[in-house]
């Protein structure tokens, strides 16, 4: 198989159209596109504002069994299925996050889809794209900044540095700045304290951009953010110390949604990137609502594992932005469940029917999961070209036996929308139905804690959690302030419903340890850290950026 092109190299032979031509295609007058060069733009407030009263189009959510080494395609399917949607003639937009440059140069790689799947540019929107990430971290830092300048002169509003929560941040893994000390060289540099970074997509403030319905919305949201504590434990906010309006023009330009398109020339919004084992892990509303007003049929995805992200975006975004999603897409392959059935990476090419049964457990979990929102379940099963007829099968039965609409092989990696009709048209055909009835896990008078259980009982299948008395008071103690009716943003491990990593499948007898929480009152959502999850990555040992270099011709090579 030597001779099958890489993704970039697919990306870079794609023959891409102005982006006022896309732009043309959801009827966005020229005048109202920003172009950032040929092949992207942002869209102005002005013209998004002007599509209120419009109705919306049917949304699609995207997302996936619990991600394996074996890869799943979560993207590459949002992709396909959009263009898959539009070479039937419906009217289609996707709508994905950007991505984060700490996983392009670690392990992950990019998020603009594979084969002839893909959304491009795909170097610019690995890279550095249209800044959007850069201006949040810019933004975040400078409200770090000011807290240490408060504190150093005069500290008025009596800030207590042992208590401070608002961290630093950058774009980049790197675990030695996980726990830091800063200010340290004399009596100028500051008070010394402890610090750490986060990565930025994991930032409260990129939440906020994802979250906010407009920059008015965004700038309210920033001066709600608590950064630390008095000595007497009330809270310090942001508009405590002014700093809200600066961070806001900082942001103005990357509140604005990204317009590209696909390797089909079929327009593609992408914007916003929050972790989905960290953050909520969905693009923008911004974008979202945007895409719906323009479209009658609005692909997106959640980031990992339908247990993370699918549940993040019912009961976060959804809940939030007013959201009715009329079907979701569950991506699984072949190859991941049999990795869940437990074969290793190396054997994943010989046939196993027995272990892709075995390995259905973890699918099975997340179309019952799924469900639980009562809205329509339609499984696509990513086809790798070592599956065999058998193995296929057995997924296509257990997926119908267990609940889904259906489940269909989709081969947009290789044919592009050719490989996904079929499953565009289920697709449809289940949005058309009206089936959806989609309702969140909780409601919001429910308690924090019972929020939390929820959750691990109804999502991971555990048989409760464990909390310090310490959390358990602080959830409490947040309840009493008002803010007992936020949803909660679960942060662990994605790579098991457990927060064991090596717990594949559907492992049950176990319970979801709480090593701490913190309050995003500016996002709205309380974050609930579990196991030992990091909110900020190392690299591997072996990381990407080892093999990403220019070639003679100037170009990009060993992106992915």
């Amino acid at each position: 198989m030597s001779d099958v092109k890489s993704d970039i190299e697919i990306a870079r032979a794609a023959k891409k159209k102005p982006i006022q031509e896309i732009g043309e295609k959801l009827s966005i007058p020229r005048d109202h596109l920003l172009p950032y060069g040929h092949d992207k733009a942002k869209v102005t407030a002005d013209f998004i504002k002007s599509l209120e009263g419009r109705p919306d189009g049917n949304l699609i959510l995207v997302t996936a069994v619990n991600p394996t080494p074996a890869g799943e395609g979560k993207t590459t399917t949002t992709v396909g299925l959009g263009d898959g949607l539009n070479a039937i003639g419906k009217k289609a937009t996707i709508c994905i996050r950007e991505a984060s440059l700490g996983p392009n140069f670690g392990v992950k790689g990019g998020a603009a889809g594979g084969g002839l799947a893909q959304i491009v540019p795909m170097e610019d929107m690995n890279l550095h794209f249209t800044g959007d990430i850069h201006a949040i971290g810019t933004a975040h830092n400078l409200l770090s900044a000011m807290i240490d300048n408060h504190i150093y002169y005069d500290n008025e509003q009596g800030i207590d540095s042992r208590r401070i929560t608002w961290p630093r941040v950058m774009d980049m893994n790197d675990r030695s700045l996980r726990h830091i000390a800063i200010s340290l060289g004399g009596v100028t540099n500051g008070f010394v304290r402890e610090d750490r970074f986060d990565i930025t997509v994991a930032s409260e403030v990129m939440a906020i951009l994802c979250l906010a319905t407009d920059l008015a919305d965004l700038q309210e949201r920033l001066g709600n953010i608590i950064i630390g504590q008095r000595r007497d434990k009330t809270p310090v906010t942001v508009k405590d110390i002014k700093a809200e309006g600066a961070m806001a023009v900082l942001l103005k330009d990357a509140i604005q949604p990204n317009l590209v398109q696909t390797l089909e020339n079929n327009p593609a919004f992408v914007h916003g990137g929050p972790f989905a084992n960290i953050a909520h892990g969905c693009n923008s509303v911004i974008a979202t609502k945007t895409a719906l007003k323009l479209s009658d049929y609005v692909v997106t995805e959640a980031g990992f594992g339908a247990d993370l992200g699918a549940e993040k975006f019912l009961n976060i975004k959804c809940r939030k932005a007013g959201l009715n999603p009329k079907a979701v897409v569950l991506v699984a392959t072949v190859r991941a469940l049999k990795m869940n059935g437990g074969v290793a990476k190396d054997d994943l090419g010989t046939e196993n029917v027995q272990a892709v049964k075995d390995g259905c457990a973890n699918l099975g979990r997340h179309i019952e999961n799924l469900k639980k929102f009562d809205v329509p379940v339609v499984v696509a099963i990513n086809h790798f070209i070592k599956d065999t007829d058998a193995e296929l099968q057995a997924v296509v039965d257990f997926a119908k036996q267990t609940g889904a609409e259906d489940a269909i092989v989709a081969k947009h990696w290789a044919k592009g929308s050719e490989g996904v009709t079929e499953l565009a048209q289920k697709v449809v055909e289940v949005c058309e139905s009206s089936r959806s009835a989609y309702k969140p896990l909780y409601p919001d008078e429910m308690g924090l804690v019972e929020k939390i259980e929820t959750i691990a009982r109804e999502i991971y299948r555990a048989d409760g959690i464990e909390a310090d008395s310490k959390i358990i008071t602080q959830l409490k103690d947040w309840e009493k302030q008002g803010y007992g009716n936020l949803p909660v943003c679960m942060a662990k491990t994605q790579y098991s419903f457990s927060t064991d990593a090596s717990k594949r499948g559907a492992p049950t007898g176990f319970k979801i340890p709480i090593r701490e929480v913190r309050l995003s009152a500016g996002a709205g959502f309380v974050v609930v850290v579990c196991g030992s999850v990091m909110t900020m990555p190392g690299l591997p040992r072996k990381p990407a950026a080892e093999s990403i270099r220019l070639n003679e011709q100037g170009q990009i090579e060993g992106l992915f």
